[in-house]
């Protein structure tokens, strides 16, 4: 781009990240004043939002992570509470504070959705998916809620740009991606390394905020297998991605062995929400009625409970097949709704809202599949090449992802939303490729 072409594009992004900050300011304001005035209660969704603000007030006032009675000491991964932790140690345990500091946070998100775009893509690609983040209604709204989805949705997509650019780095270094002279053997190798060791570490900040991204590394070193054709640095590079997360998740295993007796890189939850999903009372909603009424942590350790409900989980299953398979289409019809379908949401005009953005933005993104086409040949990709497969994988990968593990865990619009960031880039891309002379094209460059 030209010198005037940068700075028009700038000046659009400021404007489009000025309109994210005040919507989510605006909805951090109605939001509170809704809960304190009208529901009279502190948190819109409770159960998981109070224990997440117990916690990140723990960890600012110094004390022990850990809530409840007896104590669970690893019930949740520390991420998103240790974010809330700054304004709570700033400002102390304020709410209102805590929402306006998470509106900044889902307008980094929209930021990030611009450059996500912008290197799949180019900048006008970029800064419209930055502008559907930026007006997305569950987007504005879910961002002041005291749960994890915007937090993890921002280190999915710092993941995504992190794993691109180590992918980038494997094709220049290949001799794969335009370039004019001979990459420099020594220069390459650093530059692979620090590649995979960025993405390593921003995949476990994502598991830190949401436990299941767990497998992203693994699924990242299998792709770079696929798509890269120097496969020895391929594998080298994927190696070191699942190295490092391993690497930074081990203190956080060490304190769960320490606390608790036992070491897990994640939690000692993933039991009781398995069960959550899978139960002879499953609807595929959340209904965690079930453990409260068992109170199996009167006699047993936050270890033992959850290799009680996963056995107890993995059991129906395999006694149940016919049921799971139900439970399944019900959690599939749940995830891919393009209207809220939890009760509290359920008012005609929030399904009216959401679904008219919804509904345009899956229509978009499967067009902006047909817009991954090679940039210098303008020939189509559908031959699964590396490109086309690293890029459906980034943009579409994390939904699909999510919808496969919430076919066996509780489900809901919740859990997807996180993902809609990435795919935002492709609605964007099949939006341009509807416009005469503005249709996208992916970037060979590292």
């Amino acid at each position: 781009m030209s010198d005037p072409e940068i700075h028009h594009s700038r000046s659009w992004l400021g404007v489009i990240l000025l309109v994210a900050l005040g919507l989510r300011l605006a909805a951090a304001c109605g939001l509170q004043s809704l809960l304190e005035t009208r529901w009279h209660r502190d948190f819109l969704i409770q159960g998981d939002a109070e224990g997440y603000w117990q916690l990140a007030q723990q960890i600012a006032s110094g004390g022990n992570y850990a809530i409840h009675n007896p104590p669970r000491y690893a019930l949740r991964m520390p991420g998103f509470p240790a974010l809330l932790a700054l304004p709570v140690a700033f400002f102390g345990p304020d709410l209102f504070a805590a929402r306006l500091f998470l509106a900044g946070i889902g307008t980094l998100g929209c930021w990030l959705v611009y450059r996500l775009g912008t290197r799949i893509f180019d900048h006008q690609t970029g800064l419209l998916a930055a502008a559907l983040a930026a007006v997305s209604p569950v987007m504005v709204v879910f961002t002041e809620v005291i749960l994890s989805e915007t937090a993890f949705a921002v280190t999915l997509l710092w993941s995504l740009l992190a794993g691109d650019r180590l992918y980038r780095q494997l094709k220049f270094a290949s001799g794969n991606a335009l370039q004019t002279e001979k990459p420099d053997g020594l220069l390459t190798f650093r530059n692979l390394g620090l590649a995979s060791v960025h993405t390593g570490i921003a995949i476990a900040a994502g598991v830190t905020m949401r436990p299941s991204w767990i497998l992203a590394a693994p699924i990242v070193a299998v792709l770079l297998l696929i798509c890269c054709q120097a496969r020895m640095r391929a594998l080298a590079c994927g190696g070191i991605v699942v190295g490092v997360m391993i690497f930074c998740l081990v203190p956080w295993g060490i304190r769960n062995w320490r606390v608790t007796g036992h070491f897990t890189l994640t939690t000692f939850w993933m039991g009781p929400s398995l069960y959550d999903g899978l139960n002879p009372a499953a609807t595929g909603d959340s209904n965690m009625a079930f453990y409260d009424r068992d109170r199996l942590m009167d006699q047993m350790d936050e270890f033992e409970v959850d290799q009680h409900y996963r056995r107890a989980a993995w059991k129906f299953l395999r006694e149940h097949p016919g049921r799971a398979l139900q439970l399944a289409w019900a959690k599939t019809v749940r995830y891919w709704s393009p209207w809220p379908n939890a009760d509290q949401f359920g008012q005609w005009w929030m399904k009216v809202v959401v679904g008219t953005f919804s509904v345009p933005i899956f229509l978009f993104s499967l067009f902006g599949s047909f817009s991954l086409v090679d940039s210098r040949e303008k020939k189509p990709r559908w031959a699964l090449s590396g490109e086309t497969i690293w890029s459906m994988a980034i943009l579409a990968g994390p939904i699909f992802y999510f919808a496969l593990i919430h076919l066996f865990f509780v489900s809901s619009l919740r859990y997807r939303l996180p993902a809609e960031y990435p795919l935002l880039v492709l609605a964007a891309s099949g939006v341009r490729f509807w416009l005469p002379g503005r249709r996208a094209s992916v970037k060979n460059t590292a």
